[in-house]
């Protein structure tokens, strides 16, 4: 069952080929079984996934309106609060939380009928490319159990391309969900911001997170994006727009389609092995009818430096909540309220989620307010700018999702190379526009992602040149060793 995508699982269900408790009983059996070596899990909720299952079943034999999703099981990254279940943050801050309420993702994949397995791994805070950064430990990656599976999403990204789950929710600030897809080899896609709502989602950048799908094929997020998109009135950044069928488009031809290859994504930094399996890649479309020109984004350079300045800023004032006071991690026997403010915080947030906050209330204080976070604000202005030039001559952009293909654990000691890691994805968050990672070959037996990127709201057309790719190769297919393993 673990070789299907959540597609074909879906069509199986359907067809009464087995049941959403069977199905359901394996994939617990998977994470049981090789969990251990991975990681990727924090919280496994074994009984409530059953009996959704049960009733799932119940709900298809019954004869009534079932969704495609009905009785699929999903993760969901531990950042998405979920009634009754421990949500985390992979902080040692979050702990002890028990969410009271569903983030509106969680509401509406459940409304769907799918089955939520647990809550997935991550950086903490959704702070690292690396999901070194956890409070849990660190997530292995399951092509190469010495390499990292990227950040923040490892933890989904990691389960998904075990085999432990069909599929799984992600979050992006900085590139959280294409970065790992890369490393990983699935598909994941960061919607246009506005496009999925941050409702329960716990918030690091508020206007750079945004929630979306990672499976094993574009066709399987597109199911996913027909039910997670649209607009939520408890969400003020939710943008009220119709959401169109993403499944409809999918077999759409490629022929006159206009790729455009930014030269500031072929230079420097970039491995040989990535730049080939790319261009191979890009090859590829051009046999199914694309044409290709080269484009410029001149302003690419600055994406790093004006993210952490944003980023850090944002994140000093969302997480100036986590105090000890009302809920998380408190220190024992405070001796006065700001001792208790102090120890809780000091010895609630781990090293680069202190890092980022001591950035973050920098920029943000008199006399740097305008020096950096103003100015990180207008050149993020001149950066949507870049995207914006480029997708009037062309339809999709094309490049790497990263530099290089998955480095091993601790191999980035320096804070700063890790940020680099993040050059090719950062500056679409900023630009707020979608894109998605797709598989696209190996290096040294670890995946190479490609990137597509589309103008705000092109998400339909993004899983289309996805999966005719997908139609013309099979890298989204391939499992790593492990996922055969207690098969």
């Amino acid at each position: 069952m673990h070789d299907k995508t959540l597609t074909q699982l879906a069509a199986s269900l359907k067809s009464g080929e087995f049941s959403s408790r069977e199905l359901t009983a394996h994939y617990l059996q998977k994470i049981e079984k090789t969990d251990g070596k991975l990681n990727s899990f924090i919280t496994v909720t074994g009984e409530q996934a059953l009996d959704q299952a049960e009733a799932a079943d119940k709900a298809r034999a019954g004869g009534g309106d079932t969704g495609i999703l009905t009785g699929i099981p999903l993760a969901l990254k531990d950042i998405f609060c979920t009634r009754d279940v421990k949500t985390s943050c992979g902080s040692k801050m979050l702990d002890n939380f028990i969410a009271p309420y569903n983030a509106t993702v969680v509401e509406k994949l459940s409304a769907a009928g799918t089955i939520s397995l647990g809550k997935t791994n991550m950086d903490e805070f959704a702070m690292g490319s690396s999901n070194e950064n956890s409070h849990f430990g660190p997530v292995k990656n399951p092509w190469d159990l010495k390499a990292v599976p990227g950040g923040s999403s490892g933890g989904s990204a990691a389960a998904v391309a075990a085999g432990l789950v069909p599929a799984a929710m992600g979050t992006d600030t900085g590139g959280s969900i294409r970065q790992p897809a890369a490393f990983c080899g699935i598909t994941g896609l960061k919607p246009t911001y506005g496009r999925v709502s941050r409702y329960g989602m716990i918030a690091y950048a508020s206007s750079l997170d945004q929630a979306g799908p990672m499976a094993r094929s574009a066709e399987d997020c597109a199911h996913l994006m027909n039910v997670i998109a649209g607009h939520d009135v408890r969400d003020s950044t939710s943008v009220a727009r119709g959401v169109p069928d993403y499944t409809e488009t999918l077999n759409a031809p490629l022929s006159g389609l206009k790729i455009g290859l930014p030269k500031e994504y072929f230079g420097d930094g970039l491995a040989p092995e990535v730049e080939k399996a790319v261009r191979d890649a890009v090859k590829m479309y051009e046999s199914l009818g694309a044409t290709v020109r080269e484009v410029s984004l001149p302003h690419t350079h600055y994406a790093i430096p004006a993210y952490y300045v944003i980023a850090p800023a944002e994140a000093s004032s969302n997480l100036s909540r986590f105090d000890g006071v009302r809920f998380g991690h408190r220190c024992k026997e405070p001796i006065d309220l700001m001792d208790l403010y102090k120890r809780s915080r000091a010895e609630g947030f781990g090293e680069e989620v202190k890092r980022r906050i001591l950035i973050g209330t920098h920029t943000l204080s008199e006399g740097f307010f305008d020096a950096y976070y103003t100015k990180a604000q207008k050149v993020r202005r001149l950066i949507r700018q870049d995207f914006l030039d480029a997708f009037e001559e062309v339809d999709v952009l094309m490049g790497p999702a990263a530099p290089t293909p998955a480095f091993d654990l601790g191999a980035k000691k320096d804070p700063v190379s890790m940020y680099l890691q993040d050059i090719y994805t950062i500056a679409v968050n900023l630009a707020g526009i979608p894109g998605i990672s797709v598989p696209a070959g190996f290096a040294g037996g670890r995946p190479i992602g490609l990137q597509i990127l589309g103008t705000h709201f092109a998400e339909a057309q993004l899983l289309n040149v996805a999966h005719q790719y997908q139609q013309a190769t099979d890298w989204h297919l391939q499992l790593p060793a492990i996922a055969e393993e207690n098969a």
